[in-house]
C-alpha cells in the first residue's frame, strides 16, 4: 500500500474533502503534522468553527493568519521536527477574508471604504453565493503566493459543500459580470431609474422610521463593485486555475458506513467531472480483524465457558460475532470504493482507542496514513 506521504510527494496543497463527521479535520491536522515533521513548513487551514483543529494542536485559539504551534510544545508530545519543519494552523474567517481581498482588489482607498463601510455590503459579502468556498481557496492562493510554506493543507465542509469550491470562482465571475450588477453600477441606468421610482416611497418610509438611507446605500455599494470587476474576475480565474494546478490534489476522507460510502463516490465523479486533481481515498475508522479475531464465535463461547462462566462467555461470544459483522460490512464497503473510485490501494485506517483530542493522538493516526 503507498502511504499518503508518497501520494502528496511534489505537492504543495493538499484539499482534504468528505462527508461530515469522518475525520476530515483530524486528518488534515495529522498530515499537516506529519509533513512539519518530515522538514516542511506547513500550514493547516480549516473553515470549521468547532474548536476541533485547535484543541488536537494544544492551542487555545486559532485566527484568520496562521499561528505557528511551537516547536517545544511539539517536542513535548513526542514529535520530533527534522531541520526546516514548522507547523502552522488557522481557522479561517469567511467575512474578514473577503474584506481583505475587497481592500486588495480595490482601485482607490474610497472606492475600499465606500464597499466596506457599506451597510448592505456588510449582509451581502456573507450572502453572495459561493463566498465562503471562494474565500477559502482565495486564501489559500493568497497562502502560496506569498511563498512562506512549502505545503497548505485545507480541511475543507462536508462534500456537497465541498464542491462549491470546484464551481465558486465561476460562481464568483458570474456574479460580477451579471447584468444586473453592470447596470447597477451605472449611475444614471435605467435600471437604477427603475428602481429609484419603484421604491422610492418603501424606502422612503424606512428612512423616516430608522434614519438610515437604504437606497442610497445601494446605489453607493452597486456602483463601487462596478470598479471591482476586473479584479474579480482575475482573481477567480487564478483561484480556478490553482484548483487544477499539478502541485494541487484532492484527497478523499470516508468511513465504512453507507452514507459517507455514497458521499465520496458522488464527489470523486464530480472530480472527474471537473479535471480536477484526485491523490487518494482514506478510509477512517474501518474495523479490521486481527489475528485470532476470525474464530467461530460458537467456538469462543465454548472456550470462554469454563473460565468465564455461561452468561459472561455468551455476551462476549455474541461481542466477538458483532465485531465480526462490523467488519464484513466493512471489508464490502472498501471493496465497492475501490471499484466505483478506480483506487485499487486505498489508506485504510483502523477504529483507534478513543477520539483523536490532542498531539499525541494525531501522530498515532499519521503513522496509520503514512503506513506503506
Amino acid at each position: 500500500m503507498t502511504g499518503v506521504a508518497e501520494r502528496l510527494q511534489g505537492k504543495r496543497i493538499c484539499i482534504v474533502a468528505g462527508s461530515g463527521g469522518v475525520g476530515k479535520t483530524t486528518a488534515s491536522a495529522a498530515l499537516a503534522l506529519g509533513l512539519a515533521a518530515s522538514g516542511k513548513r506547513v500550514a493547516v487551514v480549516t473553515i470549521d468553527p468547532a474548536r476541533r483543529l485547535a484543541d488536537s494542536l494544544g492551542l487555545e485559539e486559532l485566527g484568520n493568519e496562521p499561528r505557528q504551534v511551537e516547536r517545544a510544545l511539539l517536542e513535548s508530545h513526542g514529535v520530533q521536527l527534522h531541520e526546516g519543519g514548522e507547523l502552522w494552523a488557522m481557522m479561517l474567517d469567511p467575512k474578514a477574508t473577503f474584506d481583505d481581498l475587497v481592500t486588495s482588489l480595490a482601485p482607490d482607498d474610497t472606492t475600499r471604504e465606500d464597499v466596506l463601510d457599506n451597510r448592505i455590503y456588510a449582509q451581502l459579502s456573507s450572502a453572495i453565493a459561493g463566498s465562503q468556498e471562494f474565500t477559502a481557496v482565495a486564501k489559500l492562493y493568497d497562502l502560496d503566493r506569498d511563498g512562506g510554506f512549502d505545503a497548505i493543507v485545507l480541511d475543507t465542509p462536508p462534500s456537497r459543500n465541498a464542491l462549491d469550491f470546484l464551481d465558486a470562482p465561476d460562481r464568483i465571475s458570474d456574479f460580477f459580470d451579471s447584468k444586473a450588477l453592470k447596470l447597477f453600477a451605472v449611475p444614471t441606468s435605467i435600471a437604477t431609474k427603475i428602481m429609484s421610482r419603484g421604491t422610492s416611497v418603501v424606502f422612503a418610509i424606512l428612512k423616516r422610521l430608522t434614519g438610515v438611507d437604504l437606497l442610497d446605500d445601494v446605489s453607493v455599494l452597486f456602483r463601487s463593485l462596478g470598479g471591482l470587476i476586473d479584479g474579480f474576475r482575475e482573481r477567480a480565474a487564478a483561484v480556478k486555475a490553482l484548483l487544477g494546478d499539478p502541485a494541487t490534489t484532492f484527497l478523499i476522507v470516508t468511513s465504512p458506513e453507507r452514507e459517507p460510502v455514497a458521499e465520496a463516490i458522488f464527489f470523486r465523479g464530480k472530480l472527474r467531472e471537473a479535471r480536477m486533481p484526485f491523490g487518494g481515498l482514506i478510509v477512517n475508522r474501518a474495523a479490521i480483524l486481527d489475528e485470532g479475531e476470525h474464530d467461530d464465535p460458537k467456538a469462543v463461547r465454548t472456550q470462554l465457558g469454563e473460565r468465564l462462566g455461561g452468561p459472561l462467555a455468551a455476551k462476549v461470544a455474541a461481542g466477538f460475532a458483532d465485531l465480526q459483522r462490523l467488519a464484513a460490512r466493512d471489508a464490502e464497503s472498501i471493496a465497492r470504493l475501490k471499484a466505483e473510485l478506480d483506487e485499487p490501494e486505498p489508506i485504510v485506517v483502523p477504529r483507534l482507542d478513543g477520539d483523536v483530542q490532542d498531539i499525541e493522538g494525531l501522530l498515532a493516526l499519521y503513522r496509520h496514513l503514512s503506513a506503506s
